[in-house]
């Protein structure tokens, strides 16, 4: 494995982990650090995804950009999928920066079910390379 397919690996892992997290800040009734933590994965799995086709932004909001361009447009990713994702970032930029947001254990679950089929989806796009 050379060092571009050990950093897609090491992406997508992490993705995993972070899912892991979200399920323990909701055992502990942390919502919006769930929330974060949900984000977290999800954007792991898209930088992983895009590192497949040598694409590294430097941003969220580039990383967005170019997952929409070169996996949604043309129909690999569903647009319920990119606009879940787009919406996770909304909500953890506002659970992390806002003051008295508050979110509760029904988003959290509702939000962690669909960020573990968002990451499973986009797992199931990267060709893995035993490490």
């Amino acid at each position: 494995m050379n060092d571009f397919e050990e950093l897609i690996h090491y992406r997508i892992t992490r993705a995993f982990e972070t899912i892991s997290e979200a399920e323990t800040m909701i055992a502990n009734n942390h919502w919006n650090a769930s929330v974060n933590r949900i984000y977290y994965a999800c954007f792991y799995a898209v930088s992983a995804l895009l590192l497949t086709q040598n694409i590294s932004p430097s941003t969220h909001k580039g990383t967005r950009q170019m997952f929409g361009l070169h996996f949604v447009q043309n129909g690999q990713i569903p647009k319920n999928l990119a606009k879940y994702f787009n919406d996770l970032f909304d909500r953890r930029q506002s659970g992390d920066y806002d003051d008295f947001i508050q979110f509760d254990e029904s988003t959290s679950q509702q939000l962690l079910k669909t960020g573990k089929e968002f990451v499973q989806f986009i797992d199931k796009l990267i060709p893995h390379q035993k490490p």
